[in-house]
């Protein structure tokens, strides 16, 4: 295995993270001992294969011992064969999965995400069914023990949702979630309508890593902070303070509105941490636009012809496009039950990048 010289470097890291876990000096300072905690647990996953990994080629060599000591033993050659076929299949899967263990890490995989979803085209079915894969997304952080938090939403008249910002904060939520972005289409015969037609509508998905204060500052000399009623379906003024907060970020000329809150100062910080969301993303765009087709732009126009993922309801059936995945269990799928389709996406863009890595070496 040609990477096993860089592997035996980084065991040796992680024995050296172990005694210093033990070490006094560093028992005595919480954020140096976190540090190092966190970089051992980091290091663990890959230590633990590449030691099973070392444990196959003990076992190799000795049942290879064994199978050639046996000439005059028919059936102990035979059973020595067995072996060595079994631990090759077994040598070649830890290899793969040490491969994608070492893989370069994503730094955002680790953080809290900022989801926006808007209704696309369709009118109000698409407010509706932007209402449901809110819901979707509620549905399973929920499962997962993610905290899901109302920064912005706008009602449409039949009460779907013209758009929704959410921040949803957990374990390692973006690393799931961040192959989601894009546009989401549906295909179902809507409530109102009298003659069983199917129509198709859209809504965009948008995911991005929610970066820490220090990673995004904003200077207050390059926003404009307006503040405004706040309106409910429709328009109607459904209070009479200016509590809601637009703010503009002069440079960018990125806008975000906030009136969900009864409070200025609420309103105001939440409509600041999707302003930081939305320029660490910019930030982010700017450094991978080299890689183009995996770091595409999510939004889109909302035009049917962008969609990444279908749901046909008549059919029970949701297909994601880029993978070529079809299932017939729409129902669980809108009912929050997603790992399935996040494992796939997950694995399918793992190989992309084996492959990407096995062309560079």
């Amino acid at each position: 295995m040609h990477f096993a010289e860089k592997l035996t470097g980084i065991e040796k890291r992680y024995e050296e993270l172990n005694a210093q876990l033990s070490d006094p000096s560093v028992l005595a300072e919480p954020a140096a001992y976190q540090k190092a905690a966190k970089a051992q647990a980091e290091l663990r996953p890959l230590v633990d294969k590449y030691r099973e990994w070392k444990e196959i080629e003990r076992a190799l060599a000795e049942t290879k011992a064994l199978h050639d000591e046996s000439a005059s033993d028919p059936a102990m050659k035979a059973l020595a064969q067995e072996e060595l076929v079994r631990l090759e299949r077994r040598k070649e899967q830890v290899e793969g999965e040490l491969k994608v263990l070492m893989l370069p890490k994503d730094p955002n995989d680790e953080k809290n995400v900022m989801l926006e979803i808007r209704a696309g085209t369709g009118g109000d079915e698409a407010t509706l069914f932007a209402q449901e894969v809110f819901r979707m997304y509620t549905r399973y952080a929920e499962s997962q023990g993610w905290r899901v938090e109302v920064l912005s939403s706008s009602l449409s008249s039949v009460g779907g949702l013209k758009e929704v910002i959410a921040s949803i904060q957990g374990e390692r939520v973006y690393s799931r979630l961040k192959y989601e972005g894009g546009v989401h289409r549906v295909q179902r015969v809507p409530a109102t309508e009298q003659q069983g037609r199917i129509h198709t509508s859209t809504v965009t998905v948008a995911v991005m890593p929610e970066p820490d204060e220090v990673e995004v500052e904003i200077d207050p000399k390059d926003i404009r902070v307006d503040t405004f009623c706040s309106s409910g379906p429709g328009g109607q003024s459904v209070n009479t303070t200016y509590s809601a907060v637009r703010i503009t970020h002069l440079p960018t000329g990125l806008v975000v509105s906030c009136q969900d809150e009864k409070s200025q100062i609420k309103n105001r910080a939440k409509a600041l941490r999707v302003l930081r969301s939305r320029l660490y993303e910019m930030k982010l765009r700017e450094q991978q636009k080299q890689i183009t087709e995996e770091r595409r732009s999510m939004i889109g126009s909302g035009e049917r012809s962008e969609k990444i993922r279908t749901y046909n309801f008549p059919q029970n059936r949701l297909t994601d496009h880029r993978i070529g995945l079809t299932l017939h269990q729409l129902d669980r799928v809108m009912d929050g039950k997603i790992d399935d389709i996040l494992d796939a996406l997950i694995a399918h863009y793992q190989a992309e990048k084996l492959k990407q890595g096995d062309a560079a070496a």
